[in-house]
């Protein structure tokens, strides 16, 4: 039987999605977590010095979309075509734009540069991405690609409770298409089974 590992750190993140399509598929995995305190100490250990990594049968895999993509396809959430395929990607990768744009925030050391940052984010950043993605869903009958539930969608609320997290804002606030995207996401039974056994984090506790 084929044997999955996950390494990541102890929260949600780019870990989740990840977990949620394990999840879907019905996957047993080793769900191996990091502690922040540890990283420095292991870092030097991964081959791009970077998280999430899958180990599939002992192969090591890195970057969290191609990882997400691969899982995708064995479940059938990756596009019935091309075309389609290429959509999800495209949101997915605008999701994570949008969640580069808040990194630079969060890590950013100087206070007033970061205040200034915070402003930007509040005003301009979150309103233009988040509209977006109320707008797209809401013109694709509830999901970010053709009216069906896909591996975007799984990405974007995955990672989602970690984003809030860190900026201590609600981002679905008053954007009622992806509260409700988020909701038939969450309602999927074996991400569901998931959500209730999985160990709390400080991003979801």
């Amino acid at each position: 039987m084929t044997s999955y590992k996950l390494t990541y750190f102890n929260f949600t993140a780019l870990g989740e999605p990840i977990r949620f399509l394990l999840s879907y598929l019905d996957i047993d995995f080793e769900d191996n977590r990091i502690e922040i305190e540890q990283w420095p100490s292991v870092k030097h250990t991964m081959p791009y010095g970077t998280l999430p990594l899958l180990e599939i049968d002992g192969k090591v895999l890195n970057q969290s979309s191609a990882i997400c993509r691969y899982l995708a396809k064995k479940a059938n959430l990756a596009g019935s075509d091309d075309w389609e395929s290429l959509l999800i990607d495209i949101a997915v990768d605008n999701y994570k734009d949008f969640a580069l744009c808040l990194k630079s925030y969060w890590f950013e050391p100087n206070e007033e540069s970061k205040a200034a940052k915070y402003d930007t984010l509040v005003n301009e950043t979150i309103p233009f991405y988040m509209e977006k993605f109320e707008k797209i869903v809401g013109e694709n009958n509830g999901y970010f690609v053709n009216g069906k539930l896909s591996w975007a969608d799984l990405f974007f609320v995955g990672v989602l409770d970690h984003l809030i997290y860190r900026l201590n804002i609600d981002l679905l606030k008053d954007r009622r298409n992806l509260q409700a995207l988020r909701e038939k996401v969450l309602a999927v039974p074996k991400i569901k089974s998931w959500i209730e056994k999985r160990p709390l984090s400080f991003d979801i506790a």
